[in-house]
């Protein structure tokens, strides 16, 4: 298989590597066995019960290969275990440990250039030394390039960013935002969050809809217009609320000039990418609606919780997959 000849490229695919447990220090990561008996994985303060990395396609690549074969799925572009983004850890821990991500993973598909490729962990708390990662992973270790959180401490639309924004446009690589859960490192969840998972059914998506509005209302589309920004799962709420955003881009006090002109909000949205990991058709044709199918990945979690049980092959069309090669910019397809 070759990416040029790729029918099916999947976006969305995270990864768990055995060889960077315990590179975060004391925060972990490390993966152990609960009195009950049941898997138990721990990043920082945060600990995740059940779920079976090892020997699943997260951690084991022939297992993933072949799953990928049954879902019919040819190529897949990794990205950071949301779990182990610790983008609220020290920054020496938080270095040591993308570090050791990205050298595991690039190693990692390497071994499979045909079938896998691999987006870079980055310390964001630190964007100098997130984009001194960038570079390296890029530049030395042969990743295509990063997949970050939604939140670090940082807003999105903050100065502080335009110059990791400017080393991700020169690289010429793309940039995905994925939440995860809150209060792993960070600020806890709001409170009514913590039931029935609804801070991953509500809190993502909510992080997703924010970092849209955020990156479009503070101008960073602008400022930098060869940055290729992809946001997970649809970008939240983003295509159900996309009317009543440009509504406030036009009228609220805080909008820029630009903003207030006609269709400006929209212009902008659709400058966006988006994986289409939204479980519903209707969510789908609305948000292709709204922001233009050529900006469209598909992205399925795979092997997660949430991935598409189609019981068989997966379809998708064929441009899905032309747009993630446009997405992923690369110009040494293997």
């Amino acid at each position: 298989m070759s990416w040029q000849a790729a029918r099916i490229i999947d976006f969305h695919a995270h990864v768990v590597l055995e060889e960077t447990f315990g590179a975060a220090g004391q925060h972990g990561p490390e993966l152990t066995v609960a009195e009950d008996g049941r898997p138990l994985f721990r990043a920082g303060g945060y600990r995740l019960h059940g779920v079976r990395y090892r020997g699943s396609p997260f951690m084991d690549a022939e297992v993933r290969l072949a799953a990928m074969d049954r879902a019919g799925i040819d190529c897949q572009v990794l990205s950071p275990n949301p779990l182990t983004y610790f983008h609220f850890i020290d920054v020496p821990s938080a270095v040591a440990f993308c570090r050791r991500h990205n050298d595991v993973l690039a190693a990692l598909v390497r071994r499979y250039p045909g079938r896998l490729a691999g987006l870079a962990a980055l310390p964001m708390q630190s964007p100098a030394a997130a984009a001194e990662e960038l570079r390296r992973a890029v530049g030395e270790l042969g990743l295509w390039g990063a997949g970050i959180g939604t939140e670090f401490g940082t807003r999105l639309d903050s100065p502080a960013l335009d110059d990791f924004y400017r080393c991700c446009a020169a690289l010429d690589v793309p940039l995905y935002l994925h939440p995860s859960p809150a209060g792993i490192d960070g600020p806890a969840a709001f409170p009514p969050l913590s039931h029935y998972d609804l801070d991953l059914l509500i809190g993502f998506a909510a992080q997703e809809t924010i970092a849209v509005g955020t990156l479009i209302y503070g101008g960073v589309v602008d400022r930098h217009p060869d940055l290729r920004l992809c946001v997970s799962h649809g970008g939240g709420a983003i295509a159900l609320l996309a009317g009543r955003f440009s509504e406030a881009a036009a009228k609220r006090p805080w909008a820029s000039a630009e903003l207030r002109e006609p269709g400006a909000f929209m212009q902008r949205l659709q400058r966006l990418w988006f994986d289409n990991h939204l479980h519903s058709d209707d969510a789908v044709e609305l948000l292709e609606k709204q922001v233009g199918r050529e900006r469209l990945v598909l992205g399925t979690n795979f092997a997660g919780w949430d991935q598409p049980a189609s019981g068989g092959k997966l379809e998708a069309p064929l441009w899905l997959a032309d747009n993630a090669r446009r997405l992923l910019g690369r110009k040494d397809w293997t």
